[in-house]
């Protein structure tokens, strides 16, 4: 059985997004059903809805930073009841069984996770649409519990994919007290690291090509700001990061930023370039035991612990509060970097948009 709801999506890679309806199973015994009340937009949501990565599969209903009130849940659901605030991120299943998801690190599960949008479906292989819905249904493992005030629900949603994508790495290298961090990249994903690295304790400095955001970084929590084309600025700190986490989704020269790193010392990669990255010299590696390494946002546990850890420090993300309709033109501004930080829709408004 299947509900039909009113949803927002591209037909084709050339079409804009536009009102359609999707279907959504009827709960099974372990799922949770979702009023989605927010949808922050990532750009992945751009990417994908206009064909620019490979596989995208239309109709295209983007969206993974959800955040809603269950509607029901269920009989075997034990950790969710009507009313509850909830969120789902990126993931809406995984096979289970494999040794990645063991051990809660869904994301890397060997034989594909479901994404939230763009499938495939465990099993099915179906196309799954996300959060650009007025509804969701989702496995009750892979929804997470909200606990931030109700009056900051909207700033949440990008946690669900921004935040986790910077609280992975930061977690695994162990940033905190007597730790040097630095974020390169002060977008969407650049914003959260900050934030989240100064809340752990570690020392942050932010990368940027733009002289105009040093007070903005400090206001967010970075301790120092450096200008990533001015060589004086960048040479007094060699050879002095334990961890830096590169969000920046363009080609460009990391040998500069690996030159930063102390014995040890590593740089990873969480910003998705459609093009290659040139290569970095391999003795800017071996000289000093560094380490280039790639991260993916998060398992299910970890998620739940980074939206913990972010309520416990009153983190949100810095957003724009969009209309449904305004979508297409967020979508144009995306690409010109015209937002501070993250646009979200009001998914309130999507049946004004229909």
């Amino acid at each position: 059985m299947t509900t039909t709801v009113l949803a927002y999506g591209a037909q084709s890679a050339t079409t804009p997004l536009a009102p359609l309806t999707i279907e959504r199973r009827t709960p099974g015994d372990l799922d949770v059903a979702i009023d989605i009340l927010y949808c922050g937009v990532c750009h992945s949501d751009l990417h994908t809805a206009r064909g620019e990565w490979a596989g995208t599969r239309f109709p295209s209903v983007p969206g993974h930073e959800i955040v809603g009130r269950v509607t029901a849940v269920g009989p075997l659901v034990t950790r969710f009841r009507a009313g509850d605030l909830v969120g789902v991120g990126c993931m809406v299943d995984s096979c289970q069984h494999c040794a990645p998801c063991a051990e809660g690190l869904e994301q890397y599960c060997d034989n594909g996770f479901t994404g939230t949008y763009n499938g495939p479906e465990q099993g099915t292989g179906a196309n799954t649409f996300g959060g650009y819905s007025a509804q969701v249904v989702v496995r009750e493992n892979f929804v997470l519990k909200i606990t931030h005030a109700a009056d900051s629900l909207a700033a949440v949603a990008p946690l669900l994919c921004a935040g986790i994508t910077t609280y992975s790495p930061l977690r695994q290298w162990n940033a905190g007290p007597g730790k040097k961090v630095g974020i390169v990249g002060l977008g969407g994903l650049g914003h959260m690291g900050v934030k989240i690295a100064a809340a752990m304790g570690a020392h942050v400095v932010l990368f940027t090509t733009s002289d105009s955001k040093r007070d903005d970084a400090k206001r967010l929590g970075a301790h120092e700001v450096v200008v990533s084309k001015n060589a004086a600025e960048m040479a007094a700190h060699a050879n002095s990061f334990d961890l830096i986490v590169n969000t920046v989704a363009a080609p460009h020269d990391l040998e500069a930023f690996l030159a930063l790193l102390k014995l040890d010392g590593t740089m990873t990669l969480v910003g998705a370039p459609a093009s290659p990255h040139p290569s970095p010299n391999v003795f800017s590696l071996i000289m000093k035991r560094r380490r280039l390494a790639g991260s993916l946002i998060g398992g299910i546990r970890e998620t739940q612990e980074m939206l913990d850890f972010c309520a416990e420090h009153g983190i949100v993300s810095d957003i724009e509060t969009i209309r449904m309709d305004e979508i297409n033109e967020a979508y144009d501004r995306m690409l010109k970097s015209d937002v501070r930080y993250r646009f979200v829709i009001d998914m309130g408004t999507l049946q004004a948009a229909a």
